[in-house]
Formats: structure tokens, sequence, C-alpha cells
């Protein structure tokens, strides 16, 4: 049914859960993954336009979308990981066109009300910006919220 699958990753406690639904998906399916971290601060969205070297934050990104594929891999999957900047909803919709991904496969938060009002969420830009099917699965968060995967929100606060 699948045979590639594109999975936008945060870099946040949200991935675990859609890389465990992934993870079956993608066995039953035989599909490879292509994993994908768009990075959006400014550094990153002013990168080529300012020729711009990475930032700590977009180099932390890509050892993380790195490290995520290679435990992957372990397990017996095929995956690529692709670290992009600039405008998420977009650059997840040009990486399923340009990966040959049949399938967009990402975590979402549920609403917040007034953020989601006034700008949209990724998810649902998403949606709309391509013609690749759409998997969303909700993020199973703890108490917190989405961190950074492997920092506590108690530790993210105080940065």
């Amino acid at each position: 049914m699948y045979s590639r699958i594109l999975v936008p990753l945060e870099h946040s406690t949200a991935d675990a859960s859609i890389l465990e639904h992934v993870r079956q998906l993608a066995r039953l399916c035989g599909a490879s993954l292509v994993l994908i971290h768009v990075a959006d601060g400014w550094a990153a969205r002013n990168i080529r336009h300012l020729n711009l070297r990475e930032s700590e934050e977009m180099k932390e990104d890509r050892a993380y979308i790195e490290r995520v594929a290679a435990e992957l891999e372990g397990e017996g999957f095929e995956a690529d990981a692709v670290l992009a900047t600039g405008d998420p909803a977009e650059e997840i919709a040009e990486a399923a066109d340009r990966e040959g991904c049949e399938l967009i496969a990402m975590s979402t938060h549920g609403h917040k009300f007034l953020s989601d009002l006034f700008r949209g969420s990724v998810a649902s830009e998403v949606r709309h910006r391509t013609m690749v099917p759409v998997l969303l699965v909700r993020a199973a968060l703890g108490r917190g919220g989405a961190g950074r995967a492997g920092v506590p929100d108690e530790e993210r606060a105080v940065r």
C-alpha cells in the first residue's frame, strides 16, 4: 500500500507517539521512512538568504533526526533523515513530493485555540498544501506538554 512514508518530527516528546504508529505501519507495508525536521527559528528561516551557518539549535536538530534514523535502521527499517529550513507546512509538503512519499504521518497536539485561530496548525496547513494522504496521530503528552526531546519541561523553562 505505502512504500515510502514521510514522518515530520518536532524534536519534542510528541515524536514518540508518531514513531510508535509508523513503526507498525512501515513493518506491515514494508515501507521505507523519511524523517524530516523543519527548523524554523530566525537563523533557519534566513539561512539561504543571508548565507548563514547552521545555528547550534539546527545542529542539535540534525543530530537528533540522524540518531532517530539510525535507531530505526538498527530495528531493520530503511530510514533517511532530512533537515529542512523555512515554513514547516511548505517544507513538509514539498519534501513529500521530492522524496516520492505516498503518505505523510505526523503527530498533532490537538487545538491550542487562540494560536490555531490566528495562524492555524502545521497539520492543517500540510493537509491543504498536498495531495499526499496525511495520517494524523494525537500525541500522548506528559504533564508539561511538548518539550525538546530529552529535555524535561522544567529545564526547558529555565533556558
